[in-house]
């Protein structure tokens, strides 16, 4: 994993060093060392080396001085009256970054809504995160300790055990240390996860679809889709006018046929928009015969935003349309609202700005 591009030369973070190079780097230790000092960086409640005592001061001391134990920097984490946790981190150039945590019906599980960019170059007229504008990518290593921070300060009986790419920034646009930081997600000997609870979103970049689809790894795919046809779709998704319907269409089956995973298409309801019957009836037209599911969002207004929400009845109309015609449809519950946590209000710039 790299250093961020603008950062000064400093102490390396622990999550980016892999297990061969801190057995080189730490050659004077013993091999189980190594395996104490990685069980404790991904699987315990320390928050600092100090505090993994099974390893002696002398080494403790060592790595304070060699390494950094978080790559990111806690500013405030703010609660929603539903339970849903937003975190504020800088990272060591000074960049802002939001991270979500989010409580679900499983009991004791939560899941992290990671971020994968300091903002987002992607400019989706109906996001907050895409009126930033990008800042740089993150590195793997400060993805996973989006995810390391949550579980390292979670009580037994809430525990993160999902991560889903659906914060900051374009993952796809990231892919290496996108992958870099999926790896160490799922690895037995790191965070764990099982690669079914992972899930990596996506604007639609064909060619990050058909790269993941080569990762070997049962990790699950989504795609913002949000209209039925180019025109509305390069409205909402600038990037959609290099990518049509078509090249997209294509690239999502044969990650369904190579990975052997079902996709699922995130749709965002925008009354007067994209919330037609025909267009729920051109929406089932597109998706006829995928292996897919379709996940409807409420709309989540922030300051500025140009579009209302779709009303409750026609979001159920709207579901109903699809149902009718044998497309796997749900409601997103939405969560975080009142932090702007929820999905498109991530702003970390208007928030570090307060």
């Amino acid at each position: 994993m790299s250093r961020p591009p603008h950062a000064a030369p400093g102490r390396l973070p622990i999550t980016g060093v892999s297990t061969p190079d801190l057995r080189q780097m730490l050659s004077g230790e013993p091999r189980y060392r190594i395996d104490q000092l990685q069980r404790a960086v991904y699987r315990e409640s320390a928050t600092d080396f100090e505090q993994i005592l099974t390893l002696p001061t002398s080494l403790r001391s060592a790595l304070t001085h060699r390494f950094r134990f978080e790559s990111l920097d806690s500013v405030r984490t703010e609660i929603s009256s539903d339970g849903t946790r937003k975190a504020l981190f800088r990272t060591a150039d000074g960049a802002p970054v939001e991270t979500v945590e989010m409580p679900t019906e499983r009991a004791g599980a939560t899941t992290i809504c990671l971020s994968s960019q300091a903002g987002c170059g992607m400019g989706c007229t109906f996001c907050a995160t895409g009126a930033m504008g990008l800042t740089r990518n993150l590195t793997g290593s400060e993805i996973v300790d989006q995810f390391l921070h949550f579980r390292r300060r979670s009580e037994a009986k809430r525990m993160p055990d999902r991560a889903v790419f659906m914060g900051m920034g374009e993952p796809l646009a990231n892919l290496r240390e996108v992958k870099s930081a999926v790896r160490l997600l799922v690895d037995p000997l790191a965070v764990g996860l099982s690669p079914r609870r992972v899930t990596v979103s996506t604007v639609g970049l064909p060619r990050g679809i058909h790269a993941m689809a080569g990762w070997g790894l049962p990790v699950s795919l989504a795609i913002s889709l949000h209209a039925p046809d180019d025109r509305v779709r390069a409205e909402l998704v600038p990037v959609a006018r290099r990518f049509p319907l078509d090249t997209l269409m294509d690239a999502s089956r044969r990650f369904q046929r190579q990975a052997r995973r079902r996709v699922t298409y995130e749709y965002t309801l925008l009354d007067g928009v994209n919330d037609s019957p025909a267009q729920a009836a051109d929406l089932a037209r597109l998706l006829r015969g995928q292996r897919c599911h379709l996940n409807l969002i409420p709309f989540n207004v922030y300051p500025g935003a140009r579009f209302r929400p779709t009303p409750r009845a026609g979001i159920r109309a709207f579901r109903d349309g699809l149902r009718a015609r044998g497309i796997r449809a749900t409601v997103r519950r939405t969560r975080g609202r009142d932090i702007s946590g929820a999905c498109g209000q991530l702003h970390a710039g208007a928030l570090a700005g307060r």
